[in-house]
């Protein structure tokens, strides 16, 4: 038997001798698990491995469905929050015949606005829309390029932050094979996430509402009925890799009823829709500006087509000298014959030329909400078709909401493929008439059925190699829980759908 003394000397032994264990929690299969900026923990949970998609985001990915990634050892000593091991500058990864090595540089650090059928309060403002169902950065590598790799290639990767120059020029097609080695400005994407060739897109980013909000509140109160996008939140989403900004605003606000649709704009209006523009152009981003009316003005379906033009010139004549401005001639237009949608389209496009913007992208809406699912159905598909731009830079923008009509009302959505499946006939469309794609608005819940439905469309994209772009919908400083926030700090999309279904397609 011992003795108290023996017992409390064997208990102070015992504490001096002993090691403290650190608890790392490990991240789930499907997590992420790094990326420039990721402070989270970079060990995954048994059976997965902790696999490189891009410069901004990793995800541990099942070891059985990612045989061809490199096998990343993650150190189970270090405390979370500390720097990856996933990426580290000048680590070189080897995982059977494929070796990767990476030198990468810290990145930058309505009529209503809600979806049809929902009433969303905002501060104190009150927007209701009973309509029918809608449809629905620099990218690094360069804009156009198109990758094939295999997993016995060596791939060299230096990236430089966004917005930098690139050394490849676009357009440019690499292929490598079992004993080539190619450099790039990014790695390959997670296997799993989107197999095969894929063509990244040249703009993609979120959708930045506010300025829209206040429904007939004309001309409204900033502050009160509406407001302009956050600074912040733009920053937030250029140090994640994002690059492209689509700005909703009010017609009504912009050029006030009084003076009719070609009368004089409102330069309070004016010079804060320039001031957000500038923000986001002179950050080296894309802004879009987005007329968010409907085709319809001062309550009644705009029908002058003349007038339209005159309107759109002298829009585009305040920014002509901006070439990272984007036009978007009018956001989902519905109640309306496609081909008259398509005649105020084409004199809008016209009217942008005329004002000397000549640089710029101009993106096209058609009607039944330019819905991607219904384009064939809608008449769209008979009419757009013949879009013509004496600059030879238009595409075709629409629109995918992923829940069971369409409309983006709910969270839940249909099935985990109804992403790829409803853009399916829009994307072979895209390909028979030779024109680009643009998906304006894409969103859906924060839960795995809809994750795995917006991988599936945005890697049905790339794929294609007919998408340009692609926003999420939406941030801006008054969504408040709405499920589709991806607002920063902390919009319900930010947590899942911003990591887990578009980090992977930068």
């Amino acid at each position: 038997m011992r003795t108290s003394l023996s017992a409390f000397a064997s208990l102070v032994i015992v504490l001096v001798f002993s090691k403290p264990t650190l608890s790392v929690t490990s991240v789930p299969a499907y997590g992420q698990c790094g990326g420039a900026g990721y402070t989270g923990s970079t060990l995954c949970a048994a059976g997965s491995t902790c696999a490189f998609s891009n410069q901004w985001y990793s995800q541990c990915l099942p070891v059985c469905q990612n045989p061809g990634a490199a096998a990343l050892t993650s150190d189970t000593s270090s405390a979370p929050g500390t720097t990856s091991s996933l990426n580290p500058p000048q680590t070189t990864r080897t995982s059977g015949s494929s070796t990767i090595k990476s030198t990468i540089s810290a990145p930058g650090t309505a009529s209503s606005l809600p979806p049809p059928r929902t009433t969303r309060t905002s501060v104190s403002s009150t927007v209701k829309s009973t309509s029918s169902a809608p449809g629905i950065a620099s990218s690094l590598p360069p804009p156009g390029e198109t990758r094939t790799s295999d997993s016995s290639s060596t791939v060299t990767s230096t990236s430089s932050a966004p917005g930098t120059s690139s050394l490849i020029p676009p357009g440019t097609t690499r292929t490598s094979g079992s004993s080539s080695t190619v450099t790039s400005t990014t790695s390959a994407p997670g296997p799993t996430v989107c197999p095969g060739t894929r063509t990244k897109f040249k703009y993609f980013g979120v959708n930045q509402s506010g300025a829209e909000f206040g429904g007939a509140s004309w001309p409204g109160v900033l502050g009160t009925n509406y407001i302009w996008p956050s600074p912040s939140s733009i920053d937030f989403f250029i140090g994640q890799g994002f690059n492209t900004f689509r700005i909703p605003f009010q017609q009504e606000r912009l050029t006030p009823p009084a003076y009719g649709l070609t009368g004089a704009f409102d330069q309070t209006y004016l010079n804060g829709l320039k001031t957000i523009v500038n923000y986001v152009t002179n950050a080296g981003a894309y802004a879009v500006i987005d007329p968010h009316n409907y085709m319809r003005y001062n309550n009644a379906v705009i029908t002058s087509t003349s007038d339209f033009q005159t309107w759109w010139k002298n829009l585009a004549s305040e920014f002509k000298n901006n070439s990272k401005v984007i036009f978007d001639v009018m956001n989902e237009p519905n109640g309306i014959d496609a081909q008259t949608v398509f005649n105020l389209n084409q004199v809008a496009v016209n009217g942008i030329r005329s004002s000397g913007a000549t640089s710029q992208l101009i993106l096209v809406e058609g009607t039944a909400w330019t819905g991607a699912w219904s384009w064939q159905s809608s008449g769209n598909a008979a009419a757009f078709g013949a879009i013509q731009d004496p600059n030879n830079n238009v595409a075709i923008q629409m629109h995918q909401y992923l829940d069971s009509d369409s409309s983006g009302t709910s969270p839940t959505c249909v099935s985990p493929t109804i992403g790829a499946e409803r853009l399916e006939q829009a994307t072979a469309w895209l390909k028979a008439n030779n024109l680009k794609g643009f998906l304006g608005e894409i969103g859906g819940g924060s839960n795995d059925q809809c994750i795995s439905a917006v991988q599936g469309a945005l890697c049905s994209m790339q794929q294609s190699g007919v998408w340009i772009g692609a926003l999420w919908w939406a941030g801006g400083p008054w969504w408040g829980d709405y499920f589709q926030s991806i607002e920063p700090p902390n919009g319900p999309a930010i947590s899942q759908i911003l990591p887990q279904a578009l980090k992977p397609f930068l």
